[in-house]
């Protein structure tokens, strides 16, 4: 079974290995499992556009596979007797047993094999994939020890099936999750369509468990945070002393049920508010008696800000002139945001990620709509290829938005020190469909030398975060 799984990770291949590898064409060898495989003459390892590619036939067949060659169409088949893989030269839509998946990288023809881009694999499917730059070789190993095999580790009530592919978000499922995270000591859980959480806490050690019935992993989901095709995965959290990590897997197939674990340090009372697609499980409940269901954030009397930081995951962004790449920007400004506005008493920060995650610019527009949230601010970098323009600019798309684009714009101006770009009208996604006033900030330009040195300078980013929070409160009027 995990080498069926581990053909079927190599054929869907969502992810790839790092850009800095390096693959020599007339050296690289596979080795599975210790012994190095024999690759026919003219058959290698090669590096294409940063994607370690493998030949197929050459794993397929080691693994006791039947592979079909079509000359006229260029169709590589891979079957056993329960799944079959259809793939084609040069087309980075792919078939698993009928159903449409998107390639990473297009499969290319490479003298008498056909390479495909080789993923990450990960332990939970009981697998390891390295590279050995200093070897020029990929280890390929079918089994890991067995304490690293299950992503979520628990008895037998909370026991997570050992391989199995989720269905398809567009099945007949009630909902989707589609993004989850964890702040304020509030873990987050945004979905889309109907789902009554099933919420329960189990000792031994202590966690809490969220089962979500009737539930399939989003595909936007599985892109940005999940593991392995099974949507396996976990967040790592240390900046609260009550949670080590959130922990998630598809549990059941039948019904479809996603699992998510809070492990704690302890016991912990909880509260939970599922409303408009967001459900709240808050471990910020005093006393030894748990208190019923907390009100929506935007009804107890504090205000509502989602901060957005732009791109993640699979989507980078632009990329600087050193070659730092825009979406880890957008993301360490977001935090320093995020961190002044946990101090003003009076507002709820929601991020629409916290980490190097992906989301849809429609997942990051309902979160902020389902929250009903009073603003919505996205940060973003500037770039240019035509020339090498400098500044700051605020963008907006509704005329709700206006008031607060003059605001936000007058104290970024002040906090970057760049040239005034102004703050103007733009017709893009998180501005358009939000529901609220909503404004995209493009703090500098990533093309530009001077912008660039002024970015990634910590003491530039902590004067820009005071401005854009100072920039919030002001329009809230908020003292």
């Amino acid at each position: 079974m995990k080498k069926l799984g581990f053909v079927m990770v190599l054929i869907v291949f969502l992810l790839a290995f790092p850009k800095n590898l390096e693959a020599s064409s007339s050296s690289a060898n596979i080795y599975l499992d210790g012994e190095q495989l024999n690759l026919s003459s003219g058959v290698h390892v090669a590096n294409m556009k940063g994607n370690v590619m493998i030949p197929i036939r050459v794993v397929s067949e080691n693994l006791g596979f039947k592979v079909g060659w079509e000359k006229a169409s260029q169709t590589v088949t891979v079957e056993n007797s329960q799944k079959a893989v259809r793939m084609v030269v040069g087309s980075q839509q792919a078939e698993m047993n009928g159903t449409q998946v998107e390639l990473n990288l297009a499969p290319v023809l490479d003298g008498k094999t056909t390479l495909v881009p080789l993923r990450f694999v990960s332990e939970q499917m009981g697998l390891d994939v390295k590279w050995d730059n200093q070897m020029k070789s990929v280890f390929l190993s079918s089994s890991v020890p067995p304490a690293a095999e299950e992503v979520i580790t628990v008895p037998e009530t909370e026991e997570v099936p050992d391989s199995q592919t989720p269905p398809s978000v567009d099945s007949s499922y009630e909902s989707a999750l589609i993004g989850l995270s964890f702040s304020d000591n509030r873990l987050m859980i945004a979905t889309e369509g109907n789902v009554q959480p099933k919420v329960s806490s189990i000792t031994g050690p202590d966690r809490i468990v969220i089962d979500l019935p009737n539930t399939v992993f989003a595909s936007s989901f599985l892109d940005g945070h999940a593991g392995n095709i099974q949507g396996s995965g976990e967040l790592a959290i240390s900046d609260y002393s009550d949670v080590t990590k959130v922990r998630y897997a598809l549990f059941s197939d039948n019904p479809s049920t996603v699992r998510i674990v809070m492990d704690l340090t302890g016991p912990k009372h909880y509260a939970v508010n599922n409303e408009s697609g967001i459900i709240m499980v808050d471990l910020n409940v005093e006393g030894d008696i748990l208190v019923p269901p907390v009100p929506p954030m935007t009804s107890n009397g504090k205000k509502t800000v989602v901060i957005d930081p732009g791109h993640g995951g699979i989507k980078p962004g632009s990329v600087s002139i050193s070659g730092i790449k825009e979406k880890a920007f957008n993301l360490d400004l977001s935090l320093k945001v995020e961190a002044l506005l946990k101090k003003e008493k009076d507002i709820n920060v929601v991020m629409t990620r916290t980490d190097d995650s992906h989301l849809e610019l429609s997942d990051r527009v309902k979160i902020a709509n389902n929250l009903n949230a009073d603003i919505f601010v996205s940060i973003h970098a500037n770039s240019s290829t035509v020339s090498s323009p400098s500044g700051t600019e605020t963008l907006y798309t509704r005329d709700s938005s206006k008031s607060l684009a003059n605001i936000m714009h007058k104290h970024l101006i002040k906090a970057t020190g760049l040239k005034d770009r102004s703050a103007k009208y733009s017709n893009l996604h998180v501005t358009r469909e939000t529901t609220m006033p909503a404004v995209l900030l493009e703090i500098g330009f990533l093309s530009n030398k001077g912008d660039e040195a002024q970015l990634f300078n910590d003491d530039f980013q902590n004067r820009v975060a005071q401005g854009i929070v100072a920039g919030i409160k002001e329009y809230l009027n908020i003292q």
